[in-house]
């Protein structure tokens, strides 16, 4: 009930908004080259879907692409954090200062090595995503109760066993929520990296549809983008209840 409600109220209060945008602009005479109105911005997402669709793909390619390669890079890095503390002290300044410096500034250098094609933002994608998946695994792994352990010890089960059995069960909430951000962050990475150099793509139409003053068509890109996040957040939510379905399942009991 509760969030039938709350889906509705966000119904409401995004068609008011959307309402309050129509009015103003055309009461206040607003160019559409300035601020399109809201109807103005679906005509043109109806009529561009096509071409709205063929850039969505590839920026979608991307994406899943770089969300795979930072997933699996977070993974490891949890694990060498893990099991190999020593190492992950060495590692973990290294890890942060890619965290902490902004993708703008490392995107340019991507395009540079990496030329004009997808690779370069799935780089990026894939670099923005790693963080969360590598700080939720760890934190997973690190959660696991000490008694549990060594109750597996003592019955004799070796350390790939109690990895299968207890750690790897106990991680899979953490992993997922960080798959929920890094799945919208890997979007942001990609869209950065098609600014930045591509000749394809969501943000490289955005860039060249502002160029021609086609507004309408550059809140179209944002429009496909978000339903591209809504997407790849609602599918990686699916995911965790398809493969966690025994947590809720425990619950019940």
């Amino acid at each position: 009930m509760t969030k039938g409600w709350n889906l509705r109220g966000s119904a409401i209060s995004l068609a008011l908004l959307a309402l309050l945008w129509e009015v103003g602009v055309r009461v206040g005479g607003v160019p559409p080259y300035i601020l399109p109105a809201p109807s103005r911005i679906f005509n043109t997402f109806l009529a561009e879907l096509p071409l709205l669709f063929s850039h969505a793909g590839t920026t979608m390619a991307e994406v899943v692409l770089g969300l795979f390669l930072g997933s699996a890079g977070g993974m490891g890095v949890a694990l060498t954090l893990f099991y190999l503390p020593s190492v992950g002290r060495a590692l973990y300044p290294l890890i942060l200062g890619l965290q902490v410096t902004p993708v703008f500034a490392i995107a340019p250098l991507l395009v540079l090595w990496l030329g004009y094609g997808i690779w370069p933002k799935v780089a990026v994608a894939a670099l923005i995503s790693f963080f969360p998946i590598a700080v939720n695994v760890t934190d997973g792994l690190r959660s696991v109760g000490e008694e549990m352990v060594d109750l597996l010890r003592t019955l004799g089960a070796r350390e790939g066993k109690t990895f299968r059995l207890v750690r790897l069960p106990a991680s899979l909430p953490f992993l997922f929520s960080g798959l929920k951000v890094a799945s919208t962050l890997s979007l942001v990475g990609a869209t950065i990296g098609e600014w930045i150099g591509a000749q394809h793509g969501l943000g490289y139409l955005m860039l060249h549809a502002n160029a021609l003053l086609r507004v309408d068509l550059v809140f179209a890109a944002i429009l496909t983008l978000t339903l591209l996040g809504l997407a790849l957040f609602g599918g990686v939510a699916l995911l965790e209840r398809r493969f966690l379905r025994w947590r809720k399942e425990g619950k019940n009991s």
